[in-house]
């Protein structure tokens, strides 16, 4: 998920009992900011293409019950810490908002355009590890033939639905409109890793 704060719900005080929560959130992004070589490959890319991020801009939040993160264009990414439930996932959730944050980086993406919104959810879904295939075995999504590309459209149309920029009857319109395109600009990867 991308955009502007008003997209998403994080809520300022946590829950009652959500400390353990917030605090394995920050040991899993802590881990992902030393370990994960796809988190720091963004990072460096993000530095590359003139936008360093400090890592503090990475935090751990309690939000609505629909997030795992978010991006916001203040360069700052939130992990949804009642909602990323292992080391893998805050790695996965951070390298999608990281996408986010390079597109705005060189391309300096307008949230409030769906085009653009759908543009950056195409490709953080492909290139972030979103649809990989023991993803979506979790999700029950169980198909061989075509299933990235099936699964990278409907992340993409999940994300640019809770956007009030987009309106949800043209959320598959918008998607197929950028589609190719987008999911084929594999920036700042080689290719779909």
């Amino acid at each position: 998920m991308s955009g502007g704060a008003e997209q998403y719900q994080v809520y300022q005080t946590s829950p009652e009992g959500d400390e353990k929560l917030l605090t394995q959130c920050m040991k899993w992004r802590d881990y992902a900011l030393r370990k994960d070589r796809t988190v720091q490959f963004m990072f460096q890319s993000l530095a590359r293409a003139g936008c360093t991020m400090p890592t503090e801009r990475v935090w751990c939040e309690h939000c609505s019950p629909s997030l795992s993160g978010g991006y916001r264009p203040d360069g700052s990414v939130t992990l949804c810490s009642n909602n990323v439930f292992s080391q893998k996932h805050v790695a996965e959730t951070m390298v999608h908002e990281l996408i986010h944050a390079f597109d705005d980086c060189r391309a300096h993406i307008e949230w409030n355009n769906c085009e653009h919104l759908a543009c950056s959810e195409v490709r953080a879904a492909a290139l972030s590890g979103d649809c990989r295939f023991l993803n979506e075995i979790q999700r029950g999504n169980i198909s061989i033939a075509g299933q990235f590309k099936r699964c990278v459209r409907r992340r993409a149309e999940l994300s640019i639905k809770m956007s009030p920029a987009c309106k949800a009857s043209a959320t598959v319109a918008t998607v197929d409109k950028v589609f190719d395109a987008c999911f084929k600009d594999t920036e700042p990867f080689e290719r779909i890793p």
